[in-house]
């Protein structure tokens, strides 16, 4: 299913504004009926916070992913999950949402529309707090999301209730829900003076999570277009290439792995073959794990005339008459050798060769969507 930015945007602003609610007007309620007894109120802020992530990802993670996060967008982008300019339209409606939120939560306890909190929250535990709690749910997002992708809102929801008690500052873990509760003088609320730290320390402990993943899990950028959830995809077109070989098990599994390294969401490729093998050369993918690049979870395809008839750019690389031909489709051909059998220094150089010519093809084909060194 593809989905407009608008609706998609219009989740993500909704779906924060509610957290934010929930946040704050638990907060709020918690305090006036536990007495004075902050243990109690944080309790009530905790579960309500979690049982709303869990009804809310569900609610909006088939529309949106449901990030709610600009930390999370920004991971996603560095996994190219999300396009960059609709990541900035995400953080905007992130932001305008949490900040909606914030004036739902005062309206329904009739407070002030918005009023600067003045609950400090200052000092290097605290703002280490926010690093750990924001590493943390970017690793379970990563985690959950490549395994269990349907237990995901379960998993955040179930760890953002325990940070709020395992971690100094209670686990904001978000910066539009930081910017948010620094407009809100309550049990939620952080003073403005303190949020830009919380912030910086959230963005830290996000990108070190995602880095620490893309280690630990190099194929992390398969899961990236569905975090959180598995959801709708942009109405704008994608451009296919595809990289056809005979066996699907070296030459054509490089490009496509090279070139899918470089891709924006706007462009993809997709690697078969006319007579695929079992399994990737092994020569193959020794050479390309020397520059970090996985290729043990590719599998050999078959190159059908389904396959090829809905791809932009066909790159052929051996298969030569053997190609589906479908007309109006463009066909480059690559004189490149086949690694199978070669020695690794012969399959370094075929590897590199290879990078250079994905690199050429998507600055001439891709330069508005793709970023090349």
């Amino acid at each position: 299913m593809r989905t407009s930015l608008v609706r998609r945007a219009a989740a993500e602003a909704v779906g924060t504004c509610l957290l934010v609610a929930a946040v704050i007007g638990s907060g709020i309620m918690g305090e006036r009926l536990a007495g004075g007894n902050v243990a109690i109120a944080l309790l009530a802020n905790a579960i309500a916070t979690g049982a709303a992530l869990v009804a809310l990802i569900l609610t909006f993670g088939w529309i949106s992913g449901a990030h709610f996060n600009p930390a999370v967008t920004l991971c996603d982008v560095m996994e190219r999950g999300i396009a960059r300019r609709d990541a900035l339209v995400y953080v905007c409606a992130q932001v305008a949402g949490g900040v909606t939120g914030a004036a739902i939560a005062h309206l329904m306890f009739g407070l002030p529309l918005f009023s600067l909190s003045q609950h400090a929250r200052h000092g290097s535990a605290q703002v280490f707090s926010e690093f750990v709690a924001t590493f943390g749910l970017m690793a379970v997002i990563w985690g959950v999301s490549k395994t269990r992708a349907n237990l995901v809102p379960f998993a955040v929801a179930g760890y953002i209730t325990a940070a709020y008690w395992f971690t100094a500052s209670t686990s904001f873990a978000n910066p539009a829900v930081t910017i948010a509760r620094a407009l809100s003088d309550t049990f939620a609320g952080i003073r403005p003076a303190d949020a830009p730290a919380f912030i910086a320390a959230q963005f830290a402990g996000a990108i070190s999570a995602t880095l620490f993943f893309r280690w630990l899990v190099p194929n992390l950028p398969e899961v990236a277009p569905k975090v959180l959830l598995p959801h709708a995809e942009s109405e704008d077109p994608v451009k296919t290439f595809i990289f056809a070989c005979v066996h699907n098990a070296g030459r054509s599994q490089m490009a496509a792995a090279f070139f899918n390294l470089y891709a924006e969401p706007g462009c993809r490729a997709i690697s078969a073959g006319t007579e695929p093998a079992e399994r990737v050369h092994p020569e193959v993918a020794a050479a390309m794990r020397e520059i970090g690049i996985d290729l043990s979870a590719a599998r050999p395809q078959k190159l059908t005339d389904e396959l090829a008839r809905g791809a932009d750019v066909l790159v052929t690389m051996g298969c030569g008459e053997q190609c589906p031909y479908v007309p109006g489709l463009r066909v480059v051909d690559w004189e490149l050798p086949d690694p199978k059998g070669q020695p690794m220094e012969k399959v370094r150089a075929i590897r590199d060769h290879v990078h250079e010519q994905v690199k050429g093809l998507l600055k001439e084909q891709c330069a508005e969507c793709c970023s090349v060194c």
